[in-house]
């Protein structure tokens, strides 16, 4: 095979942003109002129903006040249970039903490289094995200080692929971040559709013919794809299998359910490149470029799909702060992406969809892990307080049957390994109280505007795991 000789291209970027197109603001306002009263009507009935009830002395206010906050922290625990659990199965269920279309346009894969030396020829090697016809590859080298250059030369070139051969061209660039090498890989090709992935993700070969399907549906401006950990085998990234299943896709489901998936997960996204063009590309002005992207796709009035059987296996921290830094930089960037569109927090007349979708990652984001430690430190004083320190352990045994009820649900679905589920005692005690405290933290420097640098995971090179 011989090797294409002018494999260095120089790209021009466009960063243009276009403005959403108009709306009908009155029948919005008319919709916001009337939500606005029924909200304010069960309020005043709540308030006036209990306000009799309340002991207005010292003692009797700590008490009172405990089980409001009970009553109201495990409702709140229980609707978003539910409301994902019935949403993710909603979704699901139609998912199995629906016919798959025979649309199969070309698309260019757009793999951003920075250090990605180890993992590279894995990824473009399994990507050549992908069972569709009719797409490219695209490296976009983004200034790497490691042999992903010198990888990325012995790959260009016409390549065999499963069902036809596959164009792979490289990109040199200087340092600028994912989303300048994104961009630059976008801006190169020249097809309607694009997947975006990490230059160590490695797709499943099924991956583009599911996602593409979508496309048939002009509404439709980018799918999401379904994210595995492929390190497994050791406490830590078999925790993180277990919550990219039922933490992350699990919510990502039933967010398919009403085409508002609110993060186009890094590893694997497809996108319609007329979205990509009418929000200006991606930005590099937030630390979850992924997010701000679909955060902007949503508010133009494209639709954001999931398809849970395009997937792509990635490597999990194997270290603890390893995976609490990662943690941190994404709380970070969430919060950077909601505040640069924080116009639709307190406008939902501009788009009420962008705010809904805004809300609950603000929610998730800083309101759930604030809640959850607070909850924890609350009752655990009040019960030792009031001599109910038995009530601790129901107290976490109840919530721990939610994440098992919620873990064997969503392995039974997705066919993950059984194996899983009982680390689901030890995600909801441990895991999950380790990254909300780094979410917290997060958070706090986040307002307080402490500087932050991207960081960068140690690789240890996909080819030596197993799933």
């Amino acid at each position: 095979m011989k090797k294409q000789e002018n494999y260095t291209y120089q790209i021009e970027l466009d960063n243009r942003e276009v403005l959403p197109p108009k709306r009908n603001e009155k029948k919005e306002k008319l919709r916001m109002i009337f939500i606005s009263g029924i909200l304010s009507i069960i309020l005043i009935a709540v308030i006036l129903f209990t306000l009799p009830m309340t002991i207005l002395s010292w003692e009797g206010l700590v008490v009172y006040a405990s089980i409001v906050a009970l009553v109201i922290f495990l409702f709140i625990l229980l609707f978003r249970y539910f409301t994902i659990l019935f949403l993710a199965y909603f979704y699901i269920t139609r998912y199995t039903v629906q016919q798959q279309t025979g649309f199969s346009p070309f698309i260019s894969i757009i793999i951003p490289a920075y250090n990605e030396g180890i993992n590279l020829k894995t990824s473009v090697e399994s990507l050549l094995k992908l069972n569709y016809s009719n797409y490219e590859l695209i490296i976009v080298n983004d200034g790497s200080k490691d042999n992903t250059k010198e990888v990325g030369e012995t790959l260009v070139g016409m390549r065999e692929g499963v069902n036809s051969m596959v164009k792979v061209s490289l990109i040199n660039k200087p340092n600028g971040g994912k989303a300048k090498a994104l961009n630059a890989g976008i801006q190169y090709s020249e097809a309607d559709f694009v997947v975006c992935m990490d230059g160590d993700s490695v797709l499943t070969p099924d991956t583009l013919k599911n996602a593409i399907s979508h496309f048939a549906d002009p509404d439709v401006g980018a799918v999401a794809g379904n994210v595995k950990i492929a390190n497994r085998g050791k406490w830590l990234t078999d925790l993180q299998a277990l919550e990219y299943v039922e933490g992350l896709n699990l919510a990502r489901s039933a967010q398919g359910h009403v085409r508002m998936v609110n993060i186009i997960p890094g590893p694997i996204g497809t996108f319609r490149k007329e979205a990509l063009r009418d929000v200006g590309f991606y930005a590099s002005d937030t630390f979850a470029e992924d997010a701000d992207m679909t955060l902007k796709i949503l508010a133009v009035g494209w639709k954001v799909n999931y398809e849970p059987n395009a997937q792509a296996l990635t490597e999990a921290p194997t270290k603890l702060m390893q995976l609490l830094k990662q943690r941190y930089r994404w709380t970070r960037g969430i919060l950077q992406a909601v505040r640069k569109h924080k116009k639709y927090l307190f406008n939902p007349t501009l788009n009420f969809n962008n705010t809904l979708v805004l809300w609950s990652m603000f929610y998730e984001a800083l309101l759930w892990p604030a809640m959850t430690i607070f909850a924890n430190l609350f009752f655990i004083v009040v019960a030792l307080f009031n001599g109910m320190s038995s009530l601790i352990f129901y107290w976490w045994v109840s919530i721990a049957l939610l994440d098992f009820m919620s873990a064997v649900y969503c392995i039974a679905v997705e066919k993950e390994e059984f194996r899983l589920v009982p680390w689901a005692i030890v995600y909801r005690m441990v895991f999950v109280l380790l990254i909300d405290v780094t979410k917290a933290m997060a958070t706090v420097e986040e307002f307080l505007g402490i500087k932050m640098e991207w960081g960068h995971l140690e690789r240890t090179g996909l080819a030596n795991n197993k799933k």
